[in-house]
């Protein structure tokens, strides 16, 4: 119930605490939401008049402004220097050292040139570093209403401490955490925090302890805005001490999870330098005590080994990959806030989606109307005035001229009511309560002019008695009074309802219940209209509408579901991704809309839990049920954590999506956060991994799908690049374990591995997405980018190109061609090989003896045409043949590598088919 309004002088007088005002708070029992108002200002040490300045600014000086702690971040030349931390760099960083200690300067620039490259390419891509905490600073607000020395003035929202006494009032953002002391039908749109798309109605009665954040209509929450009505309240948290500043802690308490491909690709890092390590002892000691290879020729041979074996392209070519998707994405709607993030939306198993803003669109629509004459159906969501109002299972439009009930209805509830819809920028929006804005559409929808009714006086609305009143006259001069409120209270004044054809007949309250409680069950909210006589009223006071009221009807009121969000669920089905929805809302609300939107069956029983029941269950428990429920109801930040992690520690790959503050620390835990771009909080936001420029659900589903075809093509890519690496180190170790001289000098690996990394692999990249792609299941996130399949074909390539270079060597040395010429050859063959190489991984699965090796990607084309430029100009160039030690080809030599690659091309064909057929 609403406490009265009394005057400054009746908050109560009590003596200040002789300890901080916040250990006293923390003290209090019953928490602040559930002690008197009373108490609690004996808690803060608040007198009547307000604190006092002096008091204020010591407060301040011990308890410290009221914003949230700047986050922590790391510097520039930090974030950089971690693109060097990677097991593989290491390796070339030691080359490069040994290229030194030779005294070989020319090597070691080269070298050091690939390693800042890869270093700069990781930095640029990654951008400016997210942050959650930074964002949620601008949720507080920038000045105060305070009373201070007995006076109101106006302060800076920092200097606010606990024990303030604070004014709100429509359209102000809460200041601080307030204990309201006194309220005037105030309500306040908490849904940035809980998640409940209908403002919270606050008055000054404490709840119980147990009450949930969305239940604490005592309190006033920093952040959120008031929608109606003023209040007064008394500071009891500020800055990291608010509800606001709990939730910045837990967004900064997460940890970054790796992704999947980060961990494979470090893990595969590992083993190929273990591998370098292993064989490269072996080379070292056969080429001592079997060729007695002279201590300089070993060490160029080492060198040249590593930097073989190295693929120093991998980091670059996974990078452009991926950057070339995020562009992809963003021409879906999709912003990509970390590459990353976009190689795991291909793995994930779960979506745990908010409701409010992000399945549905978050703003109320009038679904149904019903009379006692007839039910009615509107068309049309949001605030939209597109639509009709027809009979209910009929496409007949309902006209007000021919339906006296539905109009006296619309004209109660239309005319009742403060709020109004507007169009700005191209958007409908509504200025006052979200439920009244909606009876607003609803009469322009039926083709009523509200303005045509002229307001006399008016009974306000208060949570006391939760309806409101207008004394009103229509245009054909009738006076009338109209009334607007919740279905019990209206019913309780009433003694008569409109009959079916216009006239007054007594009240059947057990047949409006039954009709109410089936709209309930719906998850419709229901707001009923009455009239009462107005003739020879001058004004209207609240008992005037104790008794005698006309019930005209009631309408069920939802935030509807986005209509392409059911078909997104659908798809998401159909691709083994279980869609969650977890709300701030009511149980039955969640329900409705969850059958509505496809997550949950339409007949029989549905799982749901609500915050209430996760309260009262241990992690465990949770764990055990949490894959087989897909509705939660009345969450807090905190259970949204919960839940997120009992489905990562079943295995579950988690992409959580929302928009309100609330969604954040889960969002950054998630292994994908998805923020709504349009109506989400730029806390939100910047958690995210990913943000909808849409706002449209359907967008994660078409983001699913573009992180699916990229790691297709971060696999094909990995593949391709692979046998170039292992077809040098094969030349070496061969050449060194046959004692010939070495086929191909370090710097000529690094220019193959660079030349073929930054323009075949970039035609991979851009695959277009295979047929079935969105029929498969998830991909399992402990799958190897290299499996047993793959990592076959990349050996058997391995062996062919490295054979296919070597041979080329030999016969040109066979020939009489110096050993310049010889290795330009080998060069040559491995660029082409490469070339052909492509060819076979566009279809891993399938065969490449087909037209569609040569169609449907023209990037194949283009960097085939660049590699062969580059080739052409290491091989012509006279500065080349100073830098890399090559040489010009004539026709024998350029015949002789196209023959080999052709037969490159054929032979993994051949291998392929033998790869399915044991599959």
């Amino acid at each position: 119930m609403t406490t009265p309004a009394p005057s400054a002088g009746s908050v109560p007088t009590v003596a200040r605490p002789s300890t901080p005002a916040a250990v006293r708070l923390d003290e209090l029992d019953p928490p602040v939401w559930a002690a008197t108002v009373h108490d609690v200002l004996a808690a803060t040490g608040t007198p009547g008049g307000g604190l006092s300045g002096d008091d204020a600014a010591t407060r301040l000086a011990a308890d410290g402004p009221n914003r949230l702690p700047e986050p922590a971040g790391r510097p520039a030349w930090l974030r950089f220097l971690a693109h060097f931390d990677d097991v593989l760099v290491y390796v070339l960083v030691a080359a490069a050292v040994l290229k030194i200690i030779a005294g070989d300067w020319v090597d070691f620039g080269v070298i050091a040139v690939v390693i800042v490259a890869n270093a700069v390419i990781g930095y640029v891509q990654e951008g400016r570093a997210a942050s959650a905490l930074a964002s949620l600073s601008t949720m507080v607000s920038l000045d105060a209403q305070v009373e201070r020395d007995g006076t109101w003035g106006v302060v800076d929202a920092a200097d606010l401490v606990v024990g303030d006494l604070v004014r709100v009032r429509s359209g102000d953002r809460i200041p601080a955490d307030l204990r309201l002391v006194r309220t005037s039908n105030l309500q306040i749109d908490e849904a940035a925090l809980t998640g409940e798309s209908v403002s919270a109605e606050k008055d000054a009665e404490p709840v119980g302890v147990d009450a949930g954040v969305g239940d604490r209509s005592s309190m006033a929450f920093s952040g959120t805005i008031v929608t109606a009505g003023t209040g007064e309240g008394v500071v009891v948290a500020t800055g990291a001490g608010t509800e606001i500043g709990r939730i910045s802690q837990l967004v900064a308490d997460q940890e970054e999870i790796e992704t999947p491909l980060t961990k494979q690709i470090a893990k595969l890092g590992k083993q190929i330098s273990l591998l370098i390590l292993v064989l490269a002892v072996a080379m070292l000691i056969i080429g001592r005590l079997v060729h007695d290879f002279d201590r300089e020729d070993l060490l160029s041979a080492a060198i040249a080994f590593a930097v073989a074996a190295v693929p120093e392209g991998l980091p670059a070519l996974i990078t452009i990959t991926l950057a070339l998707g995020v562009q992809q994405m963003a021409r879906r709607n999709a912003i990509t806030r970390r590459m990353a993030s976009v190689e795991t939306l291909g793995s994930v198993t779960s979506i745990c989606s908010d409701k409010t803003g992000t399945l549905t669109q978050n703003e109320m629509t009038v679904r149904t109307v019903v009379t006692g004459a007839a039910t009615y159906d509107v068309e049309g969501t949001g605030y939209d005035p597109a639509g009709r109002v027809v009979l209910a299972g009929t496409t007949t439009t309902a006209g007000l001229a021919d339906r006296p009930d539905l109009a006296a209805f619309v004209r109660a509830a239309g005319s009742a009511n403060d709020a109004r819809v507007e169009r700005v920028d191209g958007l409908w929006r509504v200025v006052g309560a979200p439920t009244e804005g909606a009876l607003d559409v609803l009469a322009a929808k039926a083709g009523l002019d509200v303005e045509a009714v002229t307001r006399l006086a008016q009974v306000p609305f208060e949570s006391a008695h939760k309806f409101s009143a207008t004394l009103d006259d229509l245009p054909d001069g009738t006076r009338v009074v109209h009334v607007l409120g919740a279905p019990d209270r209206l019913l309780d004044r009433a003694e008569w309802q409109r009959g079916p054809t216009g006239e007054r007949e007594p009240l059947d309250r057990a047949a409006w219940e039954e009709r109410i409680e089936e709209l309930s069950d719906q998850g419709l909210r229901v707001l009923a209209a009455a009239t009462l006589a107005g003739r020879g009223r001058e004004t209207i006071e609240l008992a005037d509408l104790d008794e005698g009221l006309e019930f005209l009807g009631v309408a069920g009121i939802v935030d509807p579901p986005r209509p392409e969000a059911t078909a997104a669920i659908a798809e998401a089905h159909g691709a083994g991704i279980r869609v969650k929805m977890i709300t701030g809302d009511h149980r039955g609300t969640a329900i409705a809309i969850s059958r509505e939107l496809g997550i949950a069956p339409p007949d029989g029983e549905v799982a749901a839990l609500t915050g209430a029941d996760l309260q009262r269950m241990s992690q465990d428990e949770l764990r055990r049920v949490v894959q087989d429920v897909d509705v939660y109801a009345r969450t807090s930040p905190e259970h949204k954590l919960r839940i997120v992690r009992a489905l990562q520690s079943r295995g579950e790959v988690v992409a959580m999506t929302g928009d309100g503050v609330n969604d954040a620390p889960s969002i950054t835990r998630a292994d994908v956060g998805v923020a709504m771009g349009i109506k989400g909080t730029e806390a939100t936001k910047e958690a995210a991994d990913i943000v909808l420029a849409d706002d449209n659900f359907a967008t994660i589903e078409r983001a699913i799908e573009e992180g699916r075809r990229i790691y297709d093509n971060i696999r094909k890519s990995v593949v391709f690049l692979l046998p170039t690496n292992g077809a040098q180190s094969l030349v070496i170790l061969v050449a060194v374990l046959a004692g010939v001289a070495l086929p191909l000098s370090p710097v000529q690996i690094l220019w193959v591995n660079l030349v073929t990394a930054v323009t075949l692999s970039l035609a991979l990249a851009g695959e277009p997405a295979e047929p079935d792609i969105m029929k498969r299941p998830p991909r399992d996130p402990r799958e190897q980018v290299l499996n047993p399949r793959t990592f076959g074909l990349v050996l058997a390539a391995s062996v062919l190109i490295g054979g296919a270079t070597l041979a080329v060597y030999l016969i040109e040395r066979e020939r009489g061609y110096d050993i310049q010429t010889a290795q330009t050859t080998a060069v040559t063959m491995l660029a082409l090989a490469q070339l052909a190489f492509l060819l076979n991984c566009r279809f891993l699965g399938s065969s490449s003896l087909t037209p569609r090796a040569f169609t449907g990607n023209p990037t194949v084309w283009i960097s085939a045409g660049a590699l062969l430029l580059l080739q052409l100009v290491f091989v012509y160039a006279p500065f080349m043949h100073s830098w890399f030690g090559s040489a010009a080809l004539g026709l024998d030599g350029w015949g002789l590598t196209l023959g080999f690659a052709v037969g490159v091309f054929l032979l993994v064909e051949v291998v392929k088919v033998a790869v399915r057929r044991r599959r």
